[in-house]
């Protein structure tokens, strides 16, 4: 007699229920998320990392194919491949093959980064607020370990400042990426404070962490800092007074401004110490005279160097691997009295595009950093509009986008504000703002 067999029921694989649930999806993201953030503060291998963890999230989430036609139909995913589309298409007239194919590379996030946000199952609610946290307190203790070692030392600092020189973090960031990480901390961690999953206690710490920021920036007298801090507040004093159209509030926000850097300077050697090498910096060049040595001297040569290169490729520039062999040759018919290793780049990413991919180039990118404010749902939102004009003010005084670090700093807040604010629109997702609430989760 045979004895009858039971089929067993296989369980199935953690992991397949994981993607089932979307749950892989989700933690890959959230893993991309704070490699990025990690890695923005301390090690640029995090910062690769992140990338391949968002498209993973993005592969892996469940019915992919239900939710790629919902992302095609992003507006906000589209401009920064049409970008990227612009490098491909200036292979046709490049000079520099070594350089496109490494800036084929460098830039695929423009592709990845959007890709993450817009196909993965969305974090939650607190997995953002706690990136957001994450950001904010990293920038934090960052800029206080840099203000301590600042006070180990401050005459040799100030002497530095005098001379135009300005201290990097305690993590190694550059001054530039620095002072705006800051600037972004301070506004993201006033917003964090009104949002619903913030406790006391979290709202108590995020408060003293802007505190942490503001005095950091002042204390180290971060040019690009305080001057995107200080354009954002008046900004905001303006839809204080204009838009909300609440008068004593915008007249005091507006006195605030005048009265914190004069109290700044007053109080604070580091930034007398700024204040007088960079007006003397500036005298230079009006001066005509010998500006090797100055920052701003050359900055305000090479935009000059940067229109003559522009106005001779005006509709798709010279291409963005050949902008700095096109800089070049320029300093060599005209080089301001600036020797071969003093000739810098342009320090101004509206005339770097304009340089690189022409007025085709340059309409890109205003369409990546201003075509999300058409949106209301963008608009409304306190940390997009933030983000977008902080980066817009800063660019003004540096081409952050041909630097990795800000660079990734751009994508990485790109996609975790902008095309994900988006899509919750599109989802009927997103809370509208009234104003004072904010809409990050």
């Amino acid at each position: 007699m045979t004895v009858p067999t039971t089929s067993a029921t296989t369980p199935t694989p953690v992991w397949k229920a994981w993607w089932r649930t979307g749950r892989l999806s989700q933690y890959l993201l959230l893993l991309a998320c704070v490699a990025g953030v990690a890695g923005l503060l301390t090690s640029r291998a995090l910062v690769a990392l992140s990338p391949v963890a968002g498209v993973l999230a993005a592969l892996t989430a469940p019915q992919l194919r239900q939710q790629l036609p919902r992302y095609l139909r992003l507006r906000t995913v589209w401009a920064p491949a049409a970008l990227y589309g612009l490098l491909l298409l200036s292979s046709l007239y490049t000079q520099e093959w070594a350089t496109w194919r490494h800036e084929m590379y460098r830039l695929l996030p423009w592709l990845g980064v959007p890709l993450a946000f817009g196909l993965a199952v969305p974090l939650s609610s607190r997995q953002r607020f706690g990136v957001g946290l994450l950001f904010v307190g990293g920038v934090a203790l960052v800029g206080a370990a840099t203000t301590v070692q600042y006070f180990l030392d401050p005459a040799a600092a100030n002497l530095a400042f005098g001379l135009g020189q300005s201290m990097p973090s305690i993590t190694r960031i550059f001054h530039i990426h620095f002072g705006l990480m800051l600037a972004l901390a301070t506004f993201f961690g006033l917003s964090l404070r009104r949002e619903a999953v913030a406790t006391a206690v979290v709202r108590v710490g995020l408060l003293v962490a802007v505190a942490l920021c503001v005095l950091t920036l002042h204390v180290l007298a971060y040019r690009t800092g305080l001057m995107v801090l200080y354009g954002m507040l008046l900004i905001d004093a303006l839809l204080v007074l204009v838009v909300q159209g609440r008068l004593w509030l915008g007249i005091a926000l507006v006195l605030a401004l005048v009265l914190a850097p004069w109290a700044a300077y007053n109080t604070l050697e580091s930034v007398r110490q700024r204040v007088r090498a960079t007006t003397y910096d500036i005298e230079q060049f009006q001066l005509n005279r010998d500006i090797n040595e100055y920052s701003l001297s050359r900055r305000l040569a090479a935009w000059q160097t940067a229109l003559v290169v522009a106005r001779q490729h005006p509709v798709a520039g010279v291409g963005p691997a050949d902008a700095y062999q096109a800089m070049m040759q320029q300093y060599d018919w005209q080089n301001y009295g600036l020797r071969p290793e003093n000739r810098v780049m342009i320090h101004n990413q509206y005339l770097h595009q304009l340089v690189g991919g022409g007025l085709v180039g340059l309409s890109l990118w205003l369409l990546v950093l201003f075509g999300p404010l058409v949106q209301p749902a963008q608009r409304r939102n306190p940390y997009v509009y933030r983000f977008l004009l902080l980066q817009a003010l800063a660019m003004m005084v540096d081409s952050l986008l041909e630097l990795q670090t800000s660079f990734n700093l751009f994508v990485f807040l790109y996609g975790f504000l902008v095309v994900a604010t988006e899509r919750r629109a599109a989802g009927k997702t997103f809370l509208p703002a009234d104003g004072i609430s904010s809409t990050l989760v």
